[in-house]
This record gives C-alpha cells, structure tokens and sequence, in this order.
C-alpha cells in the first residue's frame, strides 16, 4: 500500500508526524535542578543563622571582656589608694612612734657628735650589727631616732666579754648645725653557771655602753666619713 502512496505524500506525511512530535515532545525535566538549588538555599540559610549566632556570642563576650577590664582596672586603682593609705598610715605611726618613745636615759652614757643625725643613725645600725644585735624597735624622723635592740648572749670581740648578756637602747637628737646628741643604756648583766644572773655594778654597765659610743665615734672619724 504505501508502495503506491505518492513520494510528494510521502514527504508531507513526515513533515507532520514531525510536527506533531515537535508539538507533543516532552519538555526538559528541572526537577533535579529545583531540588539541589532547594538544598543549597537551605544550606545557606543554616549558614547565616550560623554566622548571626556566632556574631551574637562574640558581642556577648566582647562585652564581658570589657567589664571585666573595667573590674580590673577599677581593683587595680583601689589597691594603689589601698597601698598610699597604708604607706602614710605607717609614716604617720613611724613618726608617732618616735615622738612618744621616751627611753629611760637615768644612768645612760651621751655624748655629743658633730655629725647629722642620717650619718650617726647610719653607723648606730651598723655597729649594732656588726656585733650581733637584732633591731626590737628602730625607727627614725629628720628630728629623733630610737633604736632597741633585743637581748642577746654572745662572745663578740669588741663590746662585750663572754658570759655577758645585754641589750641596748640607743637614742639620737638631731641639733642646729648638724650636730647629734648620741644617747646609750645598755641593760647588762652577768651568767654564772646554771643560767643565774650576778649583780653588775654601775661602772660595768657604763663601760659596756662606752664601747658602743666609742666605736662609734670610731667609724664616723674614718676617711671618707662626713
């Protein structure tokens, strides 16, 4: 049959079953398209809820930062007022100290030295050391110094003997012209064996606080003392 249908036909024939084809063909299938860009817009949405999240935890920790700087700095200028308060407070009772302080001087031994009283303090500190004495009390102002030392038994070789046990008291008063009064008492005794104490006389007790001054008036008449 289709033997006898005309080539012309033919062609017609073909030219609309393409047609038809054409018309009724089936269309590009996005779908897959659609569901990767619904993932990817997901994703991105989680990433942005991300980001704010993390944004609003770094202000958050920023701002705790900042306070706690500002807690530090608040606590570190409370300690420096804290610290001045102190250090005045102790000037003051220092100062206190050394303007109430009232040493027996009944039977002390004094001398007058032509030397300010920083130098004359300074030398007191040093000859007291040298010979194994601990400051109790020692205190000093522009005007006064005190010093007490605590007892002690020792065989040093230049104030006492052995078998000697002494405490000192030593006092300084700053004069016009850089002149300084220079007061000792020593509390002297003697050991016997057993630990049992011997009545001193008042000649011993004065030679052992002759020794402190003079060697003090040693070290200050020393080259490159002034």
């Amino acid at each position: 049959m289709c033997d006898k249908i005309p080539a012309r036909c033919r062609l017609m024939m073909l030219g609309i079953l393409a047609l038809s084809l054409s018309a009724s063909g089936c269309q590009p299938d996005d779908s897959p398209f659609k569901t990767e860009n619904e993932v990817l817009r997901r994703q991105v949405a989680k990433q942005e809820s991300l980001l704010n999240s993390l944004q609003d935890s770094n202000r958050v920790m920023q701002q705790q930062i900042d306070l706690l700087n500002q807690e530090l700095r608040d606590s570190k200028e409370a300690a420096t007022r804290l610290n001045e308060e102190l250090d005045e407070r102790l000037a003051n009772a220092k100062r206190m100290l050394t303007q109430n302080l009232r040493i027996d001087d009944k039977g002390a031994q004094f001398e007058t030295l032509a030397r300010p009283l920083g130098i004359v303090a300074k030398e007191v500190e040093e000859a007291l050391s040298r010979n194994g004495y601990q400051l109790k009390v020692g205190t000093q102002t522009d005007q006064k110094a005190v010093y007490v030392t605590t007892r002690k038994v020792s065989n040093p070789t230049s104030l006492e003997v052995a078998g000697f046990r002494n405490q000192y008291l030593v006092s300084l008063q700053a004069f016009p012209g850089d002149v300084t009064k220079l007061g000792v008492k020593a509390e002297f005794e003697k050991l016997a064996q057993g630990g049992r104490i011997l009545n001193v006389s008042a000649e011993e007790t004065a030679e052992i606080e002759l020794r402190l001054i003079n060697e003090i008036n040693t070290a200050l008449a020393s080259p490159g003392k002034r």
